[in-house]
């Protein structure tokens, strides 16, 4: 190599080839962009709404509301009282009237008894029984009358009285001129209450007017 040539290349080395590629972009357009902010940089506009903070309550207002509460609550409260006073009352009623009748369904069924010896009675009388067959039998239909009084069981007053759907069974209807109408003239089968509650209707003759 020849002094020429290396000063040449010495020369290439100390300056390197200039890039003489075209530019893509723009300066001007490249500040433009870097000066454009990104979709990650945009947020949305405030909302002025959100800024402004609910004012507190006023002493009175503060006392309003707490007095609006209390009535609630003490509304509630009489409410609940009330519907457990008519609980309580509603229980010792069915406590009460279980204990009144308790025994309605066998007393019932002694009500055919007391009127076979009843009727015994009355056949005895008309046929002449022996006097201590018939005083048997009446001194078996009071001790059964007796327990019937225990219990409070009593027999419904029905003859001559006016009639009432409520104690009386019609059976049937008679002229009659000695009583008005709807007025009971027989009574077939007795009647019985236990105490305010009817045991059984009694089996009545019915007057009616004459034709």
């Amino acid at each position: 190599m020849t002094d020429k040539e290396s000063m040449d290349s010495v020369a290439e080395t100390d300056h390197p080839a200039a890039d003489t590629r075209p530019s893509s972009e723009n300066p001007q357009d490249a500040t433009s962009q870097a000066n454009t902010p990104s979709d990650d940089q945009t947020t949305a506009p405030e909302d002025p709404a959100a800024d402004v903070a609910t004012p507190p309550q006023t002493l009175e207002e503060k006392l309003e509301t707490a007095e609006r509460q209390a009535r609630e609550n003490h509304e509630r409260f009489l409410r609940a009282a009330a519907e457990l006073d008519n609980f309580r009352k509603r229980k010792e009623r069915e406590v009460s009237d279980l204990r009144k009748y308790a025994n309605q369904m066998l007393l019932r069924e002694l009500l055919g008894v007391v009127d076979n010896l009843e009727r015994a009675l009355v056949a005895s009388q008309e046929n002449g029984e022996p006097e201590g067959l018939m005083e048997g039998v009446h001194m078996t239909l009071k001790e059964l009358l007796k327990i019937f009084d225990q219990f409070h069981v009593k027999s419904i007053e029905s003859l001559q009285q006016p009639f009432d759907p409520n104690l009386h069974e019609a059976v049937m209807q008679e002229p009659s001129d000695a009583f008005p109408a709807n007025t009971v003239l027989k009574e077939l089968q007795k009647g019985y209450m236990l105490r305010d509650r009817l045991l059984r209707p009694a089996m009545v003759v019915v007057s009616k007017e004459c034709t």
